[in-house]
């Protein structure tokens, strides 16, 4: 998910993704730790995703306080 396509997301939105990503992260995960992970470059493609809505998440923030 691109970054201009997190932006058209509502708050609301973004932190429910933010959750289901974090799941998604934690099975991946274990997946890996027990060998059952067929595609190991998706955590880091996950990873990349969560930071992405973090960011814009804390842009929002900081551009409500100014």
């Amino acid at each position: 998910m691109k970054a201009s396509e997190i932006r058209e997301l509502t708050p609301d939105e973004i932190k429910s993704k933010v959750i289901d990503l974090k799941e998604e992260l934690f099975n991946l995960r274990f997946q890996h730790g027990t060998g059952q992970l067929e595609n190991p470059q998706k955590i880091k493609q996950t990873r990349r995703v969560l930071a992405r809505m973090k960011t814009i998440i804390k842009e929002n923030e900081i551009n409500k306080a100014d």
